[in-house]
């Protein structure tokens, strides 16, 4: 930051300051992640000079030589990644890249069917306060009130009562596998597309440890960072047949030119994540969160379903008798970030929320194993069983801080970004 410094030491004391935070603090939050140097070497690159509207060969722009050659090269390699017959990196956030696949696929006023928001769904599969609730009639499904898992009877009864166009699988706060040839089973029987929100899990499928929606999917959106630790971002892909309706629901359907700069780290990404090391990564993410579910429970929290198949952990923080966001603010005073959530059947509103959102991809990016999360598990106990402790999150803080340190923070102070291979 040597020329920033110069240039604006405010920004450059910001930034810094925000790089001493992400050292000194174990981040949790499930959908966030640790880019490499490579991925943010790229993000910084002079392609964010660079307009582009359009599609490789087909710009709206000239001196677009070098930026369909990039463009091509993120392509093959999400199609590489994932085995699709299509990809369309140029969508710039997960909530674009639903956008486009519902302009592909439906018109406004169609009915559309997405897990609840409150259940683990997102805002994009049909909010009402959402561009999605707002232009589509979204019907929404639940998980089962005892198991807490995907009611997949309760699925195909809806979608037969309501003859979606598009049924919505894939989610922001569900811990279980998904299970997509079921899904596609019951949209082929309405007659509904399939579309698969893959955007938590993209890193898991690529390294192998979730299954794979594309055999059953007609198109899948999902955002670049979380699991896959790429840049701030997002991709599309679709069976061969719906390429040319997807690409134009992307452009110019909801956005104009792309951000370049993006796709450079998006293309870098994917390079990382074909490499061997990337699914012993993924083996590890998932392998923390079950060790980390197993310790919480045995010191007393109720998680969500019973635990987890995944990177994320739902915790129903009433088993302390506490708020989400009480725990959530308890926790980060002790230099443990989280995030509260709802929790299926939640009582209290979204704002406040009854549960607490964990995961490991973040921890395990740093190098953090089984050992590791049984010591962190320790500590989020500690401070949830005494939330209103001031000694007790002084205490943990710094005991957290100097942990933390140990840990080098791929781009940061481990500026070749490597994928460790084992903790």
């Amino acid at each position: 930051m040597g020329v920033l410094a110069e240039r604006d030491p405010e920004v450059a004391a910001i930034i810094a300051a925000e790089e001493r935070r992400q050292v000194e603090t174990l981040e949790m939050i499930a959908s966030e992640n640790y880019a490499s140097a490579a991925v943010l070497e790229a993000t910084g690159s002079v392609f964010t000079n660079k307009y582009a509207e359009g599609y490789p060969g087909k710009r709206y722009y000239a001196g677009n030589v070098h930026a369909d050659e990039l463009e091509r090269l993120a392509i093959e390699r999400a199609k590489q990644l994932f085995g699709a017959e299509h990809a369309n990196v140029q969508p710039t956030s997960g909530a674009e890249a639903n956008m486009a696949a519902y302009f592909a696929f439906a018109e406004p006023g169609d009915v559309i069917m997405g897990l609840e928001l409150s259940q683990g769904g997102h805002l994009t599969h049909g909010s009402p306060v959402n561009f999605s609730g707002k232009l589509y009639r979204f019907v929404p499904y639940r998980v089962d009130r005892e198991t807490e898992v995907l009611d997949m009877g309760e699925v195909a009864r809806l979608a037969r009562e309501h003859r979606p166009k598009i049924i919505v699988a894939g989610y922001t706060a569900y811990p279980r596998t998904i299970d997509f040839a079921a899904f596609a089973e019951i949209a082929r029987e309405v007659g509904a597309y399939l579309m698969v929100d893959m955007s938590h899990i993209a890193g898991l499928i690529a390294g192998g440890v979730h299954p794979n929606p594309v055999p059953f999917a007609d198109v899948i959106t999902s955002t670049t960072h979380k699991t896959l630790r790429g840049p701030r971002g997002a991709m599309a892909l679709s069976k061969a047949e719906h390429a040319e309706r997807l690409d134009k629901a992307v452009f110019p359907g909801t956005q104009g030119g792309p951000h370049l700069h993006s796709i450079a780290a998006k293309a870098v990404a994917f390079g990382e994540a074909m490499r061997p090391e990337f699914k012993e990564y993924a083996r590890r993410v998932v392998e923390n969160a079950k060790v980390l579910a197993e310790e919480l429970q045995r010191g007393g929290l109720r998680l969500v379903s019973g635990g987890t198949d995944t990177h994320l952990i739902l915790v129903d923080c009433t088993s302390k008798g506490i708020s989400g966001l009480k725990a959530q603010n308890a926790l980060q005073g002790a230099g443990i970030i989280t995030n509260r959530n709802t929790i299926p059947y939640d009582p209290r509103p979204p704002y406040v929320g009854s549960g607490l959102r964990l995961g490991t991809p973040a921890l395990t990016s740093r190098g953090m194993g089984p050992e590791e999360m049984r010591q962190v598990a320790r500590w989020i106990l500690e401070v949830l069983n005494d939330p209103d402790g001031e000694g007790v999150r002084e205490r943990v803080r710094q005991q957290v801080a100097e942990f933390a340190r140990a840990y080098p923070v791929p781009g940061i102070t481990d500026r070749s970004g490597a994928v460790p291979a084992s903790a």
